[in-house]
């Protein structure tokens, strides 16, 4: 293919991220005959700080609840706002007409959490470290 070139690069910028994202886009609009693509995100503020200090990040789209991001500072863990954070995440889900959610979480992260509120592993593929694992999750909205 004359005229094209590959690039390799390790930042991902908007020139780069637009025309993927909007190409792809356009591309399941036409073959689904849905566009209901939305980001969502629930964040945890500092009633302080007034910043952001932790929360989840993800999107809906095709029926389909993805969780991308999730984190909260070690001091805001086991007192039930990560819990709180999932369902309210999962509740906006089933309000946008999502039927199911997809995430992938590492083994020294949180799949016991998520299988504590109903996620089942579908899928486990080895990454490093040594003996670390990628848990491929999903749930029934």
């Amino acid at each position: 293919m004359s005229g094209f070139k590959l690039e390799i690069s390790d930042q991902i910028s908007e020139e780069y991220s637009l025309p993927i994202e909007a190409g792809l886009g356009e591309f399941n609009d036409a073959m689904s005959g849905i566009n209901d693509r939305q980001p969502l995100a629930v964040v945890v503020r500092s009633s302080e700080s007034g910043k952001v200090v932790g929360g989840m990040l993800g999107r809906s789209s095709l029926g389909v609840l993805f969780i991308d991001l999730f984190y909260l500072p070690p001091e805001l863990r086991a007192h039930g706002l990560g819990s709180e954070i999932l369902r309210t995440f999962e509740t906006e889900g089933r309000r946008r007409g999502c039927v199911a959610g997809f995430l992938y979480t590492i083994s020294f992260q949180a799949p016991d959490f998520y299988r504590k509120h109903g996620w089942e592993e579908f899928g486990k593929i080895d990454c490093l470290p040594e003996g670390t694992s990628r848990y491929f999750m999903k749930k029934t909205l």
